[in-house]
């Protein structure tokens, strides 16, 4: 059985006070209210990370990730943190290939395979992100844009490194913007997702990996969107700042 995961993008959000305060509204509603398997990830900036794995101690429901790490190990680099800083924090996971990050700092899929294979090096659990623009929608090329980005990001891997990713595709086109795609839309991208990792790697591991969706899910369209076969949570933005709205989209997983 997949595992169920909804994971908060705070993006840059939140001075280390309100990080810490929401984060702990998130963990004792997540106690009481969640009860199935589902698992709730919180990826906050930098500086909440280590304080959100100490409140997150003891609850098997909740874990921290990062929104993005560096390609390399160390190095001169100013201003950026490495994947080995993020897992000496005790974060489990890291987004990467966000579509800001493709957008607003070029993150090509070149790099964002290294990236992914520094994650992994350093025991953490990549959210690969991908996804169209809505140009790239309007002119029929998505599944080619998908496609590539899976082929040119990811599937460098063997099969048993690819098994410890979490994919989450987002429509560009529906980040921010309050339009989201159509329950029958997100399926059907996401089918196409797990038939290309099929067709690379088996039935088995396409079966087993956890496929996202993330464009402006919230807890109104959570359960519909939810309800498809190939969807197995949802990578959160802006309800994710909020504890009553993402703690409910996590519940639709009860």
């Amino acid at each position: 059985m997949r595992k169920k995961i909804v994971a908060g993008n705070w993006k840059m959000n939140l001075d280390y006070n309100e990080g810490l305060a929401l984060f702990s509204e998130i963990i004792n509603m997540v106690k009481d209210e969640a009860t199935g398997t589902q698992e709730a990830v919180i990826c906050s900036p930098f500086i909440h990370i280590h304080s959100l794995v100490q409140l997150a101690k003891g609850y098997s429901k909740v874990a921290v990730g990062a929104q993005n790490a560096h390609q390399e190990e160390k190095g001169a680099y100013t201003g950026e943190i490495s994947a080995k800083m993020i897992k000496s924090t005790g974060a489990a996971y890291v987004i990467l290939g966000h579509s800001e990050r493709r957008q607003y700092f070029g993150e090509t899929n070149a790099l964002l395979a290294k990236k992914t294979d520094t994650a992994l090096k350093n025991d953490l659990r990549p959210i690969f992100c991908i996804g169209e623009t809505l140009q790239e929608r309007e002119t029929e090329v998505h599944f080619d844009v998908i496609k590539t980005q899976l082929a040119e990001g990811v599937f460098h891997l063997d099969a048993e490194a690819f098994a410890k990713l979490v994919i989450a595709y987002e429509p560009v086109w529906a980040i921010g913007t309050g339009v989201t795609a159509t329950s029958a839309q997100a399926q059907e991208i996401h089918e196409f997702i797990r038939k290309e990792i099929a067709a690379k790697y088996s039935q088995e591991v396409a079966d087993s990996t956890t496929i996202l969706y993330g464009g402006s899910c919230n807890p109104t369209n959570a359960a519909e969107l939810f309800a498809q076969g190939d969807i197995d949570g949802g990578l959160i933005g802006g309800a994710s700042l909020k504890s009553r709205d993402f703690v409910d989209i996590v519940k639709t997983f009860n």
